[in-house]
């Protein structure tokens, strides 16, 4: 279930932090929206009322509004034998709220539809497929109270540590190599004096120096102009 490198490093959450699942490598030290504030002053606890194995049960999102518990009992029963299916709908209309939870017999029959029926079709709807954290993973915290995994690019709240959006592997940055002033507005170190951000900026101060394009697109016309004006004042002399 972990996806785990050298060092211990690991690109999923092992244990919920809303400041860390604001971060895109999870090294963030302070909140950068509304959401992870309201994430970290959540007090919430898993609802005591829900039943089952949380081991062996998946949960199931992005689902089409029209898809019933009966397509989901013929898609996940490939899998391995179904003990509970919740597709959860809206208590006043009865609307699906395009997301459900599958307990399975056992944890095999859980992990292989973990893997196999992410992203799949079902009613012309591409589906995510994750294990059940609210009571797996500690510290959890919902998406309705500014948690969770994932989010919409557009609502500039994303979430990583998820299977949707993993995080990516910090820069590891030699302690040698980091300059000792520092920034007091950001909070952060600045890496000037690096070889490299040097080579950038000789380059630049080169690149500033050189003409534009269109000074030396000029060139070869106010060659050819000088040219011709000196031969008329020979032919004049």
């Amino acid at each position: 279930m972990m996806e785990r490198s050298r060092g211990g490093w690991s690109s999923l959450c092992t244990q919920y932090s809303p400041l860390a699942a604001g971060s895109i490598d999870g090294t963030d030290d302070y909140p950068h929206d509304h959401g992870i504030i309201r994430a970290m002053e959540a007090k919430y606890k898993p609802n005591k009322a829900v039943i089952g194995n949380p081991e062996t049960t998946i949960f199931v999102s992005r689902l089409n509004p029209r898809t019933t518990e009966d397509t989901l009992t013929k898609t996940f029963s490939r899998f391995g034998e179904i003990k509970r299916l919740r597709l959860v709908r809206d208590i006043v209309t009865g609307f699906s709220k395009c997301y459900a939870f599958i307990e399975y017999y056992d944890r095999t029959s859980a992990e292989d539809a973990h893997m196999d029926a992410y992203r799949l079709v079902v009613d012309d709807k591409e589906i995510f497929v994750d294990f059940e954290v609210e009571r797996t993973m500690k510290g959890w915290v919902p998406r309705r109270l500014g948690g969770g995994f994932g989010g919409k690019k557009e609502s500039g709240q994303l979430r990583f540590g998820g299977r949707d959006r993993p995080f990516r592997k910090p820069i590891e940055v030699a302690m040698g190599e980091r300059d000792n002033r520092h920034d007091s507005k950001f909070g952060r170190y600045r890496y000037n004096d690096r070889p490299e951000v040097r080579r950038r900026d000789t380059d630049r101060d080169h690149r500033a120096n050189r003409p534009s394009h269109r000074e030396r697109d000029r060139w070869p016309d106010q060659r050819r102009r000088s040219q011709k004006y000196e031969r008329d004042r020979s032919e004049t002399r």
